[in-house]
C-alpha cells in the first residue's frame, strides 16, 4: 500500500512540478528553476531530483505537450460533423492548452525534438480540412496547412487578448472561434 501511495505521491509531484514549468515559462522562457521550484511549491531538491538538469525538464514540458495536445484533439473528435464544426472543436479544445502553447511558440526548439513530430496530428488535421472543403464547410481556396497557420495565429492573439484584457476566457473564446469561423469560411 506504502508504495502505491508513494507512487501516486510521486506521479502529483511531477506533474505539479511540469504544471508549474509549462506556467513559469510561458511567461518568462528564462525562469530559473528555483522560479518554477516555487510556483510547483516544492523545494528545488526535489526538483532536482525529477529533473536533474534543466534540458530534462525540457524534455519533459516536450513529453506532458504532445501528450495534452493529443487528448485535446482526440476530445476534439475530427472525424465528426463538417469539416468547420469539427474545427470549432479543435480551437475550443487547444484554447484550454494556452500556457502550453504559449510556451511553445515562445521556445520553438521544444518542437524540434523528434518526439514532437510523430506525435502531433497533422495527418488528422489535413483530412478534417480536405473533409470541409468536400462538404463546403471551409473554403477549398485555403490549403490545410494556411487554416492551421490561421487557427495557430488566432489562438496566440487570444492568449495574449486574456493577458492583456479584463474579459472573460467564454468571451475570448467566442472571439476567437469566430475570427476562425469567419477565416475559413466559403466566399460566394
Amino acid at each position: 500500500m506504502a508504495t502505491t501511495e508513494e507512487t501516486g505521491s510521486r506521479a502529483r509531484t511531477r506533474q505539479a512540478i511540469l504544471q508549474a514549468a509549462i506556467e513559469v515559462l510561458s511567461r518568462n522562457p528564462a525562469a530559473s528553476l528555483g522560479e518554477i521550484a516555487t510556483a510547483a511549491q516544492v523545494g528545488r531538491t526535489t526538483l532536482h531530483r525529477y529533473f536533474a538538469e534543466r534540458s530534462d525538464l525540457l524534455a519533459g514540458v516536450v513529453e506532458e505537450g504532445i501528450t495534452r495536445l493529443n487528448l485535446a484533439t482526440a476530445r476534439a473528435r475530427l472525424a465528426e460533423g463538417t469539416g468547420a464544426e469539427a474545427l470549432h472543436r479543435l480551437c475550443a479544445e487547444y484554447f484550454d492548452l494556452g500556457d502550453l502553447l504559449s510556451l511553445v511558440f515562445a521556445e520553438p526548439q521544444l518542437i524540434t525534438d523528434p518526439a514532437w513530430a510523430t506525435g502531433v496530428c497533422d495527418d488528422d488535421f489535413h483530412a478534417l480540412v480536405a473533409r470541409g472543403h468536400a462538404d463546403g464547410s471551409i473554403d477549398p481556396a485555403l490549403p490545410a496547412t494556411w487554416v492551421q497557420s490561421v487557427l495557430w495565429a488566432q489562438l496566440y492573439a487570444g492568449w495574449s487578448y486574456l493577458l492583456e484584457h479584463e474579459v472573460s476566457r467564454h468571451e475570448v473564446l467566442g472571439l476567437v472561434t469566430r475570427t476562425v469561423a469567419g477565416a475559413v469560411a466559403p466566399r460566394p
